[in-house]
């Protein structure tokens, strides 16, 4: 699949802990599950993912200035990354790519700090809050944006 779309998946930190850690908000779906989605619905949209997940900021964005060198896109869930890193944005922006954030919870019904993102004023769109569904949501409106060119 030579003309498939490239796209980085990123996860931030504790989103390894997916299936046992706080699932009244977050579910059962682990991470391996959500990424298993992810591929397989890249695929069926002639996308091809890579997915990384790590609780070091620093980590995260040397897999996103890496992402410059051979991706299309990136879907991106920072988890409380989301309302503190500056440098994250500062990362996601140098890229050039357009960013789609996701969310498993509806992060504008949970505690205040929560409702503010470092990311989404330089993302091409946010979906939050259906779950694990987020993600292939996310993946579906990032290959269509890249698709429209």
């Amino acid at each position: 699949m030579a003309d498939s779309r490239q796209i980085q998946v990123i996860h931030g930190p504790s989103l390894n802990l997916l299936g046992t850690r706080e699932p009244e908000i977050y579910g059962s779906t682990t991470l391996e599950e959500i990424n298993a989605t992810l591929e397989s619905a890249a695929k069926k949209l002639g996308a091809v993912v890579e997915c990384f997940q790590s609780n070091h900021e620093g980590a995260l964005i040397d897999c996103i200035h890496h992402a410059i060198s051979w991706a299309d896109g990136i879907l991106i869930n920072p988890g409380g990354l989301t309302h503190t890193s500056v440098a994250l944005r500062d990362a996601l922006a140098a890229t050039a790519l357009p960013v789609v954030e996701v969310h498993l919870s509806n992060v504008f019904a949970r505690e205040e700090f929560r409702r503010h993102s470092m990311i989404s004023g330089i993302a091409v769109g946010v979906v939050s809050g259906f779950g694990p569904a987020s993600y292939r949501l996310g993946i579906e409106a990032l290959v269509d944006h890249l698709a429209a060119g």
